[in-house]
């Protein structure tokens, strides 16, 4: 929920957009979409159940941002044997030490803890017995928080991240990356295991695409080393990563290190993802009374998007618009800030001086936009400053500091993409 409400520039339709956003926030706890899936020591999957009671271990490992809540949830219902469970370094679930252990890792970029996690399932995975079974919780962020690369530094690995992540490279091509150096990701985590399992995912990539969730660490690849090396090309980042990430990749494409899985070893399904989110925001704005249009899957570059969203606003015979998905930054500049925040900036700036006037917001449903402690930010353009100069140094946060609008949510412990909406107002 919205932690902040009183600090914000508030009138009748900035109120509104915050209720709209906070049903988005409710919406993208997945604990609540688990109770479809798991009972008391059984799992529906597909058409079948699971009985656990025939198996001698039930084992759990869950990875990603949304990992503690899950795997709170899930051992109230299941007598786990034994459990991994890697979360970002704020969060503290609610578990039996005795029975889990809880990895704290970094993110966005992983650290010590990172490559520890990475090291302790593999080796947990290759203990497992022919009648064990794990159950699998995978969220986004678990590329960070789980890693295990292969033959290159934790130093350099964290270096790749880096300008994977400031290349303005959507996350389909970042993970293609990630999966090509790693000894877990791309599916490769299930192969070291002995035994039957499923994994139940949360989505934070537009289209659901599993292979590149988490990059995929219980899917399957579709993507190939010759894949990797052309995204490099395509951004400009051969000249700037460690000559030992190029050896890697190009000894994959020569055939001399072997490919990621192209089959999955288990069975793989999206529990929650970014459209359930903003069909539960849809419900409720029309129910405070608005004409609403949805907005789904928004990718590409930050200015390409805006300029999408802001003609939407102007020309929809709705006075409602709903938005969510992950568009991409380069990032220029020093500043602070995150897309979210430069996409509402971005907004101001388009919109400033059209009429009627506009309210606008938009967050990230893990809490955190960029390098900032701040989810996002909701502007009105009833004001009138020159942001400008902050978008040219991509300092969003410093603007919003300065004349209002941080939205501050605190760590969620969910991740399902970014939501946004639009209200124009009534004349």
């Amino acid at each position: 929920m919205i932690k902040n409400p009183s600090k914000l520039p508030l009138n009748h339709n900035s109120r509104d957009i915050l209720k709209i956003l906070n049903e988005g926030i409710i919406a993208s706890s997945p604990s609540q979409h688990l109770k479809k899936y798991i009972s008391k020591n059984k799992i529906q999957f597909s058409t079948s159940k699971i009985d656990l009671k025939k198996f001698n271990n039930i084992f759990l490992i869950a990875v990603g941002k949304s990992a503690g809540t899950m795997a709170e949830y899930v051992s109230q219902k299941i007598k786990f044997n034994h459990g991994i469970v890697v979360v970002p370094k704020e969060v503290t679930p609610k578990l039996n030490k005795k029975t889990f252990e809880i990895i704290n890792a970094g993110h966005p970029l992983p650290n010590r803890n990172s490559l520890k996690a990475g090291k302790n399932l593999v080796e947990f995975l290759n203990k497992t017995q022919k009648n064990d079974f794990v159950l699998f919780l995978i969220s986004g962020g678990g590329s960070a928080l789980s890693v295990y690369p292969n033959s290159i530094s934790l130093r350099d690995k964290i270096l790749v991240n880096q300008e994977l992540i400031r290349s303005g490279a959507n996350i389909n091509e970042i993970a293609c990356v990630r999966k090509h150096l790693s000894l877990i990701k791309g599916g490769r985590l299930t192969q070291n295991m002995n035994c039957k399992g499923i994994s139940f995912v949360v989505s934070d990539v537009i289209g659901d695409d599993i292979t590149s969730i988490s990059s995929g660490m219980t899917s399957y690849d579709k993507s190939t080393f010759t894949d990797a090396l052309k995204i490099l090309k395509k951004f400009s980042l051969q000249h700037k990563l460690p000559n030992s990430t190029l050896s890697i990749l190009k000894s994959g494409v020569n055939g001399n290190i072997p490919e990621t899985p192209k089959k999955a070893i288990i069975k793989n399904t999206i529990i929650l993802n970014n459209s359930i989110c903003l069909l539960k925001m849809k419900d409720k704005s029309k129910k405070l009374g608005y004409k609403t249009q949805l907005i789904s899957n928004i990718t590409g570059n930050l200015d390409q998007v805006t300029q999408m969203i802001a003609s939407k606003a102007i020309t929809s015979k709705n006075n409602c618009i709903i938005f969510g998905g992950e568009p991409t930054v380069n990032v220029t500049g020093n500043g602070k800030g995150g897309r979210n925040q430069e996409l509402v900036l971005r907004l101001y700036e388009k919109l400033k001086h059209k009429k009627p006037d506009f309210t606008f917001a938009s967050i990230g449903t893990d809490g955190i936009d960029g390098n900032t402690k701040f989810a996002g930010s909701i502007f009105s353009t009833k004001h009138n400053y020159d942001g400008r100069s902050y978008l040219n140094n991509n300092d969003s946060s410093s603007f919003f500091k300065k004349f209002g609008g941080l939205i501050k949510t605190g760590i969620t412990q969910n991740n399902v993409n970014d939501i946004g909406v639009i209200i124009r107002h009534t004349p």
